[in-house]
């Protein structure tokens, strides 16, 4: 290749991603690297696979440094020069250095003289050589506080792939949802003080909350500066957790300043780092802002720009990753964002514009990012280099002089390219309506850059959509996705539901319900168990669903852990409901189940190894809804304890008060087992405000309707395990609930039975005595066919309600205690009386009740199950024991040896049956409390007793060894131990502990007398006693102090706190038990002890002979018929509505929210007045403008006339200087492109060849261009088919016939005669010249001929039907399908073509029927392409086919043919849109289709 004049220094065409500006940017010539190559123990690192996340400020672990230090070294390398040649240059110190720029010394010890570089010159291919890096670990900055960051020196060729392995596995970053370059000047610039707080919380917003990396420079001058101090503004305003942005720098090794003091071979754990910026000279700092640090080392010193080339390519390789995030899996994003800078920068822009990556110039930074933002808004004409030239004189006052005219082309057709894709460009200025914050801008950018990207159907909405739920963006989601322009269907949102819900964003959720989602078609069984399957492993119910699973696999005996299935999570949830409800999830019968059949959109989904897609894929099988979706993503957010999004599904819930309840039942128990204490705080919290919830819909339902309300009450709810609202309130120990007025109408109604509830009590007692007087008025009953006084009901009616077998209970069991106490303290004979066999017979009686109450199963449990809700009662104990002492007492009392044991037995009976009286007293409002009070300083003694007993037995020991010398009797040791020292609490002191008025008659000397205790050690003299009276008294003085003052008065605060605490909520609490009191005597028989047993006959008689099923209690669990159940359940949720609305309204009428809604009004009304004088600032700015240029050609227009008159004639029309009219808004209507676009873009595809800048203005042959100076370029072409037959001799290419046919090559043009010219190298040969404009490059005749390629190219297409056959249409415009075709081996697709005189495989498509002949002509001539050259060009002849009918005979045989095709050629009928995936040049020629047909694009 052969190229000619000035050269454009730009970056290498692999750089194809954003890289930033480091002072002059010199040219580069890197190697090409293998990304992908293979790196030696990549995996062999335990951390490669650990799954905790360090945070860049935290000290590295031990294990980790061992991993970093072995792996680092063997997989990371430095550079190192290993030949040191004397440098022109001098050191800064004046000091000699090498060609590398590093002194002598500062070179390794063999490189000052090496044998086998003797005599030659440097070079650093050669000489600087690759070896392990020595310089990594922890950076901390001395100085400046905690200051914390990793760092690694790297070389200049370190394969990308090894330093993402080395963040994301080893620094523990987790993989970016968005990459954020920032570009622009490498100086320290000035910015305004108001744009300057804009951009750095809008930067640091946009990487807080869509978990973006920010990649600078990493120094601490220019914009890196700028960056690093906005993340350190964020960190210091935000908490521990907010505060962690991800802002890595990378920089050149050579290029900074106390590099030496991060130099360890065994890393530097931490390396301590000064930021010296006075002493740093031409080198740089790091920023201490930065959390982590890349240093690229080429082995040189001093040289800026080393790390453009590795940056951009990580750049390039992290945005070809695939992030998996919530269930969405996404190609991470990039985005450069550009402050300042200078010709760096713009190659920046440019290169960045080129390869598709979407620039946000923020304008007001100075420089480039100013010029780029001042012309953005023109059309591409008006672009001129006059006006670059203008701009730059303003932005570049200091170097404009530095610009010389090739540099002001070669800036010109840069900003012109890249205006040109203004898709990619986006402009942030303050003041600009929807775009107040460059973190919206940034956004916008990346969905604007997506949307114009071209895709088949909606994969282009569906992408963004990707990229708003992994930001958890959902304002973004609702102005730029959810909009007019698109339609979405319901089922396209369903992975991305499923997405958000599993990524705990509710705001999504909610978002995706008011788009249409119907959680009846989303929620199915599968979903379900996916959906557990997904749950963080770090939620409780996560732990308690392993070990069902462990459970299983033992129990099964298998060694692989069995997966998640739904009953398993039934199990976990009976648990926490409580076993009074039914499993929610019944086990299958068959293992395999159906699969969804719910078609979804071409999105990429997979979290934790499991397909959400394969979740939504067609298949053939019915599709398995569960019963209640709502219930059932109500359970999977709660057992989470997702706050928010258990709140907007819980407003989607039918049976929400139900819901509620359970909620608030599942909480509580998850928070007993949480060992966090603040997700306990928070479960406790969020259960009681889920009982709130259900008090207030059930308050709006008893205002509404007090019989309805309380039908949902009892009503037996399928989807909540048939039970009850009331259970699940009860169950859960929800008093607030129970206590409302309505439970407790219901439960007064509940307890008067079938009477009203306004009989007095002594009225009832009355009728009880004496029963005739029910056929009065005395007694009124609710149902009016008990009204009439001879009804033989109102009898049944009385003494079945709860209140009458109360009464009459105790009526009994008062004559039990009476008759008992009589028979043991006046009537206990050796031989029972009859009064004692009546005792018998009335405990027998009891018995049979308490095996009933055992028994008695009317919901199915089983016996184990009623056994264990059996003896979790109190009361039931109490039974239990009395009954147990009783017959204990009663088989000693039978036997005459053991008579008075056994009296004494019965006796401690009769105490448990009177503490059994207690419960009674639970119907009075006053004592019922006061039971509860007891029962809970029960538990208060019972702790306080251990404290109790430490004083009680140091006391006792020590005064038994100091009193008493070797006591042997047990007894008479309990006495002086625990006894004596018990009693001495209570005043009862022992008279000989002080000597004074010890009395030895009152002891025994020898303790051999069994009634009296030993006597102290006395004197053998007198027997006085000898012990030490001084000691005894102060520790009995010690021993009273503590136990009577300070652990007496310490019970007693006991029991007063216990006291308030329950005192307070006395009325709660009595409501409360007063439930159970009621329940026991619904369902129990009517007859009081010892009667009932003709009850328990009766029950023996129907289910054991007549094998009836036990009914249960119809007043306290009713099941509905489905149609009552429907209504009143809709009726529910209309209520629920109402709730909800008032809820909201009671929120606004908040006084606190009212000052926070008036403050944040203030704040948008002055933000909004800030604007709006930015905005007519820039106005009159824009106008001043204009009326200055319309002053200029006004006074040309006063010359030309004043011109006139002194010739005394009339101008020609000619020579009226032009009048541009200009729109004060600044607004110019945008004019059509030049015909010659894509043949000027600067690199030649396919090779490393730069074309020569041509901006717009000198695209024309006629225009002159003195500089015009294109390079010579001949392709180097491997396929021989595509050569031109001629041989590449001199004397051959002499031979070629232009302007006719040579041959059989057609070498006419379309446009008619072209110029040819001599040839550029050798001037011997002759050069056809492009017709048209200038291409930016000759061709050199060093490897083939120079023609143009002329092709034939088909337009097929028909009208695009409905399955009935009717024409679908858009925008009321009917919508074509067009013929397509992939060439293999490209990702592009184009129109079927036929070259002339070649061989491509589409020409067979015409071989068909060769409709061509039948079409119409649509253009014919040059087509724009990237291949044209000044000597060498495409044209075209396109033929548009329409097929109006499907049924054509043409048509037919085209489609059989394409079905027979080769499978190395993709052809396919695609809907026409101006979207569609084609090239440029190629939807130019369907737009004039679509223009012709009046069809929609």
């Amino acid at each position: 290749m052969a190229v000619r004049g000035r050269r454009t220094k730009v970056l290498p065409s692999e750089l194809n991603k954003v890289c930033p500006e480091r002072g002059d940017n010199p040219a580069m010539h890197s190697r090409t690297m293998s990304d992908f190559e293979v790196v030696p123990n990549l995996h062999q690192s335990s951390s490669s696979v650990s799954k905790s996340r360090r945070k860049a400020h935290f000290p590295t672990g031990s294990n980790e440094k061992e991993n970093l230090i072995s792996w680092i070294p063997e997989n990371i390398q430095k550079k190192e020069c290993t030949y040191f040649v004397e440098s022109s240059q001098t050191s800064d110190s004046g000091r000699i250095v090498c060609e590398c720029g590093y002194l002598r010394e500062q070179h390794l010890e063999d490189a000052a003289k090496p044998p086998i570089f003797l005599g030659k010159e440097w070079d650093p291919s050669r000489h600087i050589q690759e070896m392990p890096t020595d310089a990594f670990g922890d950076i901390h900055f001395t100085g400046l506080g905690q200051k914390m960051g990793k760092y690694v020196r790297v070389s200049s060729d370190t394969p990308p792939r090894v330093i993402y392995h080395l963040m994301t596995q080893h620094w523990g970053l987790d993989a970016p949802n968005l990459l954020i370059s920032v570009t622009g000047g490498a100086k320290n610039f000035i910015m305004k003080p108001r744009l300057k707080n804009i951009f750095r919380q809008g930067l640091v917003k946009v990487a807080q909350t869509t978990g973006a990396w920010i990649i600078t420079g990493g120094s601490h001058t220019g914009v890196m500066k700028q960056v690093g101090e906005a993340v350190r503004d964020f960190v210091l305003s935000c908490s521990h957790k907010e505060g962690e942005i991800v802002t890595i720098g990378i920089a050149t090794w050579g290029t900074v300043y106390n590099r030496e003091s991060l130099i360890c071979p065994m890393g530097g754990f931490p390396a301590e780092y000064i930021l010296d910026e006075e002493n740093q000279g031409s080198l740089s700092c790091l920023d201490s802002n930065h959390s982590h640090f890349i240093l690229v080392d080429d082995g040189t010193h001093g040289k800026y720009g080393v790390e453009i080339p590795l940056r951009t390519s990580l750049e390039k390789f992290i945005s070809e990753q695939t992030k998996v995030k919530g269930g969405v899996a996404i190609k991470i994003p990039i985005v450069c964002v550009v402050l300042e800078g200078g010709p760096g920068t713009l190659d920046t822009i440019y290169n960045a514009i080129t390869n598709g990556t979407p620039c946000v110039i923020v304008e007001g930074s100075g420089r480039v990012a100013d010029v780029i933002a001042q012309v953005a808004s023109l059309p591409v004409p008006k672009i001129t280099i006059a006006l670059i030239r203008k701009k730059l004189s303003v932005f570049f006052h200091d170097t404009y002089e530095l610009f010389t005219e090739g540099k002001l082309v070669e800036w010109t057709k840069k900003i012109q390219d890249i205006v040109r894709s203004r898709q990619l460009l986006t402009i942030f200025r303050e003041g600009k309506y929807g775009q107040q914050d460059v973190d919206v801008a940034i956004l916008q950018a990346l969905f604007k850059a997506s949307r114009n990207q071209d895709h088949f159907g909606h994969e282009n909405w569906d992408h963004q959509l990707k990229l708003a739920v992994a930001w958890n963006r959902v304002d973004i989601a609702r102005s730029e996705i959810f909009t007019d322009d698109h339609e979405w269907k319901p089922t396209d949102l369903h992975p991305v539901m499923a997405a958000a819900l599993i990524s705990n964003k509710p705001e999504f959720v909610k978002l995706f319900l008011e788009q249409g989602v119907r959680l009846k078609e989303f929620v199915t069984w599968d979903t379900l168990v996916y959906l557990y399957d997904n749950m963080a492993p770090s939620c409780l119910f996560h732990s308690k669903l392993q070990k069902v699973l462990l459970e299983e696999r033992e129990h099964a005996a298998g060694s692989k852990m069995p997966r998640v299935q739904l009953h398993h999570v039934s199990q976990v949830l009976r648990e926490l409901l409580g076993c009074s409800t039914q499993p929610l999830y019944p086990k299958p019968k068959h293992t395999e189940r159906p699969r969804l059949s719910i078609p979804v959109p071409h999105i990429k989904l997979n979290v934790q190894g499991s397909s959400l897609r394969s979740l939504y894929k067609r298949s053939a099988g019915r599709v398995t809804f569960t019963m209640d979706p709502v219930r059932d993503l109500l359970i999977w957010a709660v057992v989470q304890n997702r706050k928010e999004l258990a709140e907007i599904i819980w407003a989607q819930s039918q049976d929400c008060m139900a819901a509620a309840l359970a909620c608030s039942k599942i909480l509580k128990e998850l928070a007993k087992e949480e060992e966090d204490t603040d997700t306990t705080d928070d479960m406790l919290a969020l259960a009681e405000q889920y009982e709130q919830k259900a008090i207030g819909v059930f308050t709006d339902c008893y205002r509404k309707d007090e019989e309805r309300a309380q039908k949902l009450l009892t009503r037996v709810s399928e989807a909540w395990g048939k039970t009850t609202c009331l259970q699940l309130a009860l169950e859960a120990k929800n008093m607030n609930f129970v206590s409302h007025g309505g439970v407790q109408a219901f439960l007064t109604k509940v307890w008067w039975g079938k009477m009203c509830v306004d009989n007095g009590l002594w009225r009832v007692i009355m009728c009880m005595l004496f029963f005739p007087l029910l056929y009065t008025s005395l007694i009124t009953f609710r149902e009016k066919r008990l009204q009439p006084m001879g009804c033989m009901t109102r009898l049944r009616a009385f003494f079945t309600a709860p209140v009458v077998i109360f009464l009459m209970n105790i009526l009994s069991y008062f004559t039990f205690l009476l008759l008992f106490a009589y028979v043991l303290m006046v009537d206990f004979q050796p031989s029972p009386s009859w009064r004692e066999y009546l005792i018998y017979f009335w405990l027998f009686s009891l018995v049979c009740e308490e095996i009933r109450q055992l028994l008695h199963d009317p919901d199915g449990f089983g016996v184990v199950k009623m056994a264990s809700l059996y003896f979790k009662d109190f009361w039931n104990k109490l039974d239990i024991c009395a009954i147990l002492v009783f017959i204990t007492g009663l088989s000693c009392r039978l036997i005459p040896s053991t008579l008075y044991p056994g009296r004494i037995i019965l006796s401690l009976a009769f105490i448990i049956f009177c503490l059994r009286l207690m419960h009674i007293f639970t119907v009075s409002k006053t004592l019922g409390p006061k039971i509860i009070i007891v029962k809970r300083m029960m538990k208060d003694v019972f702790f306080f007793l251990f404290l109790l007993a430490v004083w009680v037995v140091s006391f006792g020991v020590a005064k038994q060894a100091i009193l008493i010398h070797n006591e042997e009797r047990v007894e008479w040791l309990f006495r002086g131990v625990v006894y004596h020292s018990y009693l001495t609490i209570f005043g009862q002191i022992p008279s000989y502990i002080d000597g004074v008025n010890f009395n030895i008659d009152q002891c025994s000397p020898n303790g051999t007398d069994p009634y009296k205790p030993k006597c102290p050690e006395t004197n053998e003299d007198n027997k006085k006693p000898i012990f030490p009276e001084w000691l005894t008294v102060i520790l009995l003085c010690l021993y009273l102090l503590f136990t009577n003052i300070l652990l007496l008065n310490l019970l007693i605060a006991m029991f007063n706190y216990t006291f308030q605490q329950v005192q307070e909520h006395t009325d709660q609490i009595w409501k409360f038990q007063r439930h159970d009191l009621i329940e026991e005597y619904h369902g129990r028989p009517p007859a009081p002890p010892p009667f009932i047993l003709l009850n328990h006959l009766q029950i023996l008689v129907r289910r054991g002979l007549l094998r009836r099923p036990a009914t249960c209690h119809k007043q306290l669990k009713k099941k509905l018929e489905k149609n009552e159940e429907a209504a009143l359940l809709s009726w529910e949720m209309y209520l629920k509505e109402n709730y909800l609305q008032h809820q909201q309204c009671q929120e606004k009428q908040n006084t606190e929210q009212k000052i926070r809604d008036i403050a944040q009004r203030v704040d948008v009304l002055v933000e909004l007045l800030d604007l709006d004088r930015v905005k007519r600032t820039g106005l009159v700015e824009q106008k001043l403008a204009s009326l200055e240029d319309q002053v200029h050609q006004s006074a040309q227009a006063l010359r030309w006339i004043m011109q006139v008159l002194q010739d005394n004639g009339f101008g020609s029309g000619e020579d009226v200087p032009p009048m541009k009219e200009v729109d004060l808004e600044g607004k110019p209507e945008e004019i059509q492109p030049p015909y010659h676009v894509l043949a000027r873009s600067l690199l030649y595809p396919g090779s490393h060849t730069l074309r020569f800048p041509v901006p717009d203005e000198k695209v024309p042959w006629e225009v002159d261009f003195p500089l015009y100076d294109p390079p010579a370029y001949s392709a180097d072409h491997k396929d021989m088919a595509m050569q031109d037959p001629f041989s590449p001799s001199l004397e051959s290419l002499l031979k070629i016939n232009y302007n006719t046919m040579d041959g059989l090559i057609d070498r006419q043009s379309f446009h008619g005669l072209y110029t040819v010219q001599d040839g550029l190298e050798t001037g011997t040969c002759q050069n056809p010249l492009l017709p048209i404009q200038r291409g930016n490059l000759s061709v050199c005749w060093a490897g083939g001929s120079c023609v143009w390629l002329r092709h034939n190219r088909g337009l097929s297409h028909s009208w695009r039907r409905n399955l009935d056959g009717s024409i679908i249409r858009k925008s009321l415009k009917k919508m074509l399908e067009v013929l397509v075709a992939q060439y293999p081996l490209s990702d592009v697709w184009a129109l079927p073509g036929v070259r002339v005189g070649g061989n491509q495989l589409v020409q067979r498509i015409w071989r068909a029927g060769d409709p061509l002949v039948a079409g119409c002509p649509i253009h014919k001539g040059y087509l724009d392409d990237p291949r044209n050259t000044d000597n060498a060009w495409v044209e075209t002849v396109a033929v548009s086919v329409h097929f109006d009918n499907q049924n054509d005979v043409e048509m037919k045989r085209l489609n059989s043919f394409l079905q027979g095709c080769d499978p190395e050629l993709c052809i396919r009928w695609q809907v026409l849109d101006k979207r569609i995936p084609l090239h440029a040049n190629h939807k130019d020629l369907l737009h004039k289709v679509s223009t012709l047909l009046g069809a929609y694009y």
